[in-house]
């Protein structure tokens, strides 16, 4: 709520995404000694540094794709489009290394003992969190093995800091403040997110945003628990996940490619169709381990769905408001966060058939009021054309720094 658009005008967005990077290696280190005192504590650090780190991400592409849209006569919004693609397409992949490292780790010390007939009868939906499923299946791996693991993602996570701090070119005046942003009183700046809400078309977008919480929500925590693990393991989550996330990435890249020539409307109708029959058949599915291809099979369906998602939902920010976009991404980052709190929140006491129809309104709704935002941007008045070109100077001015500045060719990349 507060903390992007102070931190992105002061620092930049590399160095915003450098700092809050940090953050991330304190939940690794919080990890190697779990506990409530350590967690807690970790994790919101983590949450302070994820807000500033989204935001700097999104306006970071968002700017160098207008500027390089400008040099190379390219319309911005089919640019961006591609730079999300490509991003999402390199971010995903963290979760197939991050589950193989895991799988490949965890696999030295595999369980023993089958799921019995009695636990299948409380997988999948049915699954409403009173029975246990903890067996042989969800062993506790030992803490050599463990250590070793964090180990892995601690350095990983030192040695991308080093990356970003050396290696990612800052954006031309990228932490300059011109004398107009100098007279805004620093409140002003911090209620910056909130204010962004008087645009109605913002308004409209939060249940699209906040549904991307919500399905990962259910994709990382149900899914994983109520189908995978109680089916067929704990073992098998890393694998099973590695497909989500590799769908996820491919599936990134080719819907930033396809929107220019498809447009966003018909890519969130596909990936609202996948998500749909993926949910109805979660409701009518009775998972068993005889049937281990579906479970790969649907983390890849929802995978592809999830890239529409996350491609289309960071672009239309980036296009419908380019004149305040560290508002308008620290506004995504905020309802998306809300959909990922309110999904674990009432993980623990609600029945899976219960999350799923709860996903599948928030779905719909999230179409609907879509569909509003489509229908105001079509039939914008002539009248409003005004605001048109304010958003227009905005891109110029993003654009325009290029011409008095050297642009560091690997922001391009």
């Amino acid at each position: 709520m507060f903390l992007p658009p102070v931190l992105i005008k002061k620092f930049g967005c590399k160095w915003t995404i450098t700092f809050s990077m940090c953050c991330y290696i304190t939940f690794s280190l919080g990890n190697f000694y779990a506990s409530w005192f350590t967690l807690i504590p970790t994790a919101i650090i983590l949450g302070l540094g994820a807000a500033p780190l989204w935001s700097a991400e999104s306006t970071y592409l968002t700017t160098s794709g207008n500027i390089y849209a400008k040099k190379t006569g390219k319309l911005g919004k089919d640019v961006i489009n591609q730079y999300f693609g490509t991003f999402y397409l390199i971010f995903q992949t963290s979760g197939v290394w991050g589950n193989l490292i895991s799988s490949l780790v965890f696999q030295q010390d595999p369980p023993k003992g089958e799921i019995t007939k009695e636990q299948l009868l409380f997988c999948g939906a049915n699954d409403c969190m009173k029975t246990s499923t903890a067996t042989n299946s969800t062993k506790h791996p030992g803490n050599d093995l463990i250590y070793t693991l964090l180990g892995i993602y601690t350095g990983s996570g030192i040695l991308a800091v080093l990356l970003i701090a050396v290696f990612l070119g800052q954006l031309p005046n990228d932490s300059e403040e011109n004398e107009e942003e100098k007279n805004i009183p620093a409140w002003t700046r911090f209620l910056a997110t909130f204010q962004h809400l008087k645009d109605k078309r913002q308004c409209f977008l939060i249940p699209l945003t906040m549904y991307s919480g919500f399905e990962q929500g259910f994709i990382s925590g149900d899914y994983t628990k109520s189908y995978v693990t109680c089916a067929l393991g704990i073992h098998n989550v890393g694998f099973v996940m590695i497909c989500f996330s590799g769908a996820t990435s491919l599936c990134s890249l080719m819907f930033g490619k396809l929107s220019q020539y498809t447009g966003r409307k018909v890519l969130y109708a596909i990936g609202s169709m996948i998500h749909l029959s993926c949910m109805i058949f979660l409701l009518l599915w009775k998972p068993h381990p005889s049937q281990k291809v579906v479970f790969f099979f649907l983390a890849a369906f929802w995978g592809m769905g999830d890239a529409v998602f996350q491609t289309q939902n960071n672009t239309i920010y980036g296009v419908l408001f380019v004149k305040n976009k560290e508002a308008a991404f620290a506004n995504y980052r905020l309802w998306e966060s809300l959909g990922f709190v309110i999904a674990f929140g009432y993980s623990t006491f609600l029945c899976v058939y219960v999350k799923l129809y709860i996903v599948l309104s928030v779905l719909i709704l999230s179409v609907v009021l879509y569909g509003i935002v489509e229908v105001l941007e079509h039939t914008k008045p002539p009248e409003t054309s005004g605001s048109e070109e304010k958003e227009s100077q905005a891109e110029e001015m993003d654009t325009q720094r290029c011409e008095n500045d050297t642009v560091p060719q690997d922001i391009f990349f």
